[in-house]
């Protein structure tokens, strides 16, 4: 009621709590426009303060404990002596592409003339390029996995280069639209080979997208590239939100949930299936994080989003909660058109439906995915051509 009391009152208990959080290890929402929500019983006279002091709050349902079981060194990167190759065995043919954090060349090995994508890394932190050679080296061999051939590094600038094997790809710009019903099941029924690979070895790809997805259309072959941004899954850690492409950033990420998990992976590759199947790419469009979270509660509705952020005690900041205002859900069939019409059957709308869920543990898990009937026709005819193998 003393409007000036009432904030001291509140300041003195943040200050207290600040450090008595501080001490017991726990972190307030970095995020000023989001705050983790915990009951916690204010003092006499003044509000209550919402910090995130409980123990983590989410698991994943699927390989949650691998690492757990798994020796040290399987998961502690940061301790890999990496075994460096002198890069005089290739020769750099064409620039391919680049990222924030390398440039893509086509390459070729000059001791048996094989091509070779060659990855020069540009400056980073030691600790991301042991991340992504240790998970790479891990993964080396899983299915759909692109493979490591050499890690390289310039004997005068010490510029580290990853070399990997050659995918003559199509930019999905170009191939996508020409994509029937049967390539969309098959090549997304590849791509969760791959995902369900690295989520049983304990690891989360973190950057599903069209542009990390090699297809070489003419022998039918796909690879998960760019592993940069993985990481290892621990139950209980709090992880970076500032990972995946903008447009494939599943809702935990917008809303600064941290103890998240390979469900994150799942959220992408709805996105990319969605944006394959109704031709609309990408599905999600944002502008910019918040907006983001706008487009898609404007399609899965905003009393979903509220009943995930209440189950996992998240309060929106009135600014953005202002943004993202209130919407209806929109039902799969709004997206249906001439164009798309012969790319959506019931049991397209069905797996979708399944894999576009705010609440990231409703999420089928790659495995489930596999299982669902929309691959029935792909399924069919891997077992046959095993058959007769």
């Amino acid at each position: 009621k003393n409007e000036s009391h009432g904030f001291v009152q509140w300041f003195h208990f943040s200050f207290i709590a600040y450090f008595v959080e501080g001490a017991a290890g726990c972190t307030i929402s970095s995020s000023d426009l989001l705050i983790r929500a915990t009951a916690i019983p204010p003092l006499s006279g003044c509000l209550p303060v919402t910090l995130s002091c409980s123990p983590a709050m989410s698991r994943s349902r699927v390989y949650a404990d691998v690492n757990v079981h798994r020796p040290r060194d399987y998961w502690d990167y940061e301790s890999l002596a990496v075994q460096w190759s002198g890069q005089d065995d290739y020769e750099v043919v064409r620039k391919v592409g680049r990222g924030k954090y390398s440039e893509v060349f086509e390459g070729i090995n000059i001791t048996n003339n094989e091509k070779c994508i060659i990855k020069i890394l540009k400056p980073v932190k030691k600790k991301k390029i042991k991340r992504e050679i240790k998970i790479l080296q891990n993964l080396c061999g899983g299915p759909n996995i692109v493979k490591l051939l050499d890690i390289v590094r310039d004997q005068h600038s010490k510029t580290p280069s990853l070399i990997f094997e050659y995918v003559n790809s199509t930019d999905f710009k170009i191939l996508y639209p020409t994509l029937t019903d049967y390539d969309i099941r098959y090549y997304i029924y590849e791509l969760l080979k791959a995902l369900d690979y690295c989520h049983s070895q304990g690891i989360m790809h973190r950057d599903v997208k069209p542009h990390n997805v090699m297809i070489d259309h003419e022998l039918r072959k796909l690879r998960l590239i760019d592993w940069g941004l993985a990481e290892f899954y621990h139950p209980g850690k709090e992880y970076n939100v500032r990972v995946a492409s903008r447009y494939f950033k599943g809702p935990e990420l917008l809303v600064d949930l941290q103890d998240y998990d390979y469900s994150l992976d799942m959220w992408s590759l709805g996105c990319m299936f969605a944006g394959m199947i109704f031709r609309k790419e990408p599905f999600f469009y944002g502008h910019d994080n918040h907006d983001q979270l706008v487009k898609i509660a404007k399609v899965l509705g905003t009393d979903e989003l509220n009943a995930y952020l209440n189950k996992y005690q998240l309060v929106l900041d009135p600014q953005l909660e202002a943004l993202v205002g209130r919407h209806s859900r929109k039902p799969w069939s709004r997206f249906i058109n001439a164009d798309n019409q012969h790319l959506v059957s019931p049991e397209a709308i069905d797996f979708l439906d399944k894999l576009l869920r705010y609440d990231h543990q409703d999420r089928l898990t790659a495995r489930e995915a596999m299982a669902h009937p929309y691959f029935f026709q792909v399924r069919t005819a891997e077992n046959s051509r095993l058959r007769t193998q």
